[in-house]
């Protein structure tokens, strides 16, 4: 071997670069909790996520809703329902979650 291909001992280390936010790592799952608003697609529902936020100026709570689209496979989930869901990898233009599993039945 020659001396150019063995490492100095005057060349530093690398070291791997540390992430700023928890949510930049890889392979975060965010789980949500929402209510069954729409199942009349087949193997998709859709949840209301409900959010509490504080007004930057007034510093009054408000409640934000979003709309997400959930791959259910087996239909379980009826209009009403408290469901959890996990993100996961795109699977149409607007479904990148599937459900995880339900927390309340509707009535009970």
């Amino acid at each position: 071997m020659t001396e150019a291909s063995q490492p100095t001992e005057t060349t530093p280390a690398k070291k791997p670069r540390e992430r700023q936010y928890a949510s930049q790592d890889r392979g975060v799952r965010r789980p949500l909790q929402g209510i069954v608003v729409s199942n009349k697609m087949q193997k998709t529902c859709v949840i209301e996520v409900e959010r509490v936020e504080k007004h930057a100026k007034y510093k009054k709570y408000i409640r934000r809703h979003s709309k997400v689209y959930v791959h259910d496979e087996k239909g379980e989930a009826k209009v009403g329902d408290t469901i959890e869901v996990i993100e996961c990898r795109p699977m149409s233009r607007l479904k990148r979650f599937y459900l995880a599993k339900i927390v309340k039945k509707a009535g009970t």
